[in-house]
């Protein structure tokens, strides 16, 4: 589990046969969980300048891996005698994002991600988000897409502040909608839903 609160900006060293390289100050151990641009990835190999990463297929298949070039995200994942901040993030990305727009503001930036209309169910006004990694609060929610607002020091101090209009981000949503569209789904299908099936369903993420 992750909090969302991005610990280092690492430098991809590189990308190949499903193996991501980071160059990174942050000393991992082989087996550690590690978010990468959000996602979650398992370490392999620890180098003596940082450590390499696999890809499931599933994973590469969910991503933009254009991501997975130049300057990255990172965050370990949480130990549990650490603070919680940000939200509960799963680095489990459910789609790819698209910048839309981008309009300044006096003390901060609006941002309109567009995403595919059949994932705004799970994506909450004044509810958290997961962008490339960041824990992040929406705005405004739309048919196909939602605003943020990102303060300066976030701005600075992430990769947002190079983001484009154009510009691909993996998006994950709120873990607890998904669990309240799912068990809803099920009673629409007239399925019996009881504490076993729902310890089922969370387990399942």
């Amino acid at each position: 589990m992750f909090t969302g609160l991005i610990r280092e900006i690492a430098t991809v060293k590189s990308y190949q046969n499903n193996i991501l390289t980071l160059q990174s100050k942050h000393k991992a151990k082989r087996g550690d969980s590690i978010a990468v641009n959000g996602v979650c990835l398992t370490v392999i190999k620890v180098n003596p300048d940082g450590f390499d990463l696999e890809l499931a297929d599933e994973t590469r298949s969910i991503i933009d891996e254009s991501k997975l070039s130049g300057k990255v995200h990172i965050e370990p994942a949480m130990q549990m005698n650490d603070r919680f901040e940000g939200h509960i993030v799963q680095g489990h990305v459910d789609c790819v994002g698209e910048v839309a727009h981008i309009t300044k503001r006096e003390n901060g930036t609006d941002f309109i991600i567009k995403v595919d209309p059949k994932y705004i169910a799970h994506i909450i006004p004044k509810g958290s988000i997961t962008v490339d990694g960041i824990s992040l609060t929406v705005n405004d929610v739309y048919h196909d897409s939602f605003r943020l607002t990102i303060i300066p020091h976030t701005l600075e101090n992430t990769l947002m502040k190079n983001y484009k209009i154009g510009t691909k981000l993996n998006i994950e949503t709120d873990v607890f909608a998904r669990y309240i569209d799912h068990i809803l789904t099920q009673r629409e299908r007239k399925k019996s839903i009881g504490w076993d099936d729902i310890d089922t369903i969370q387990m399942s993420y």
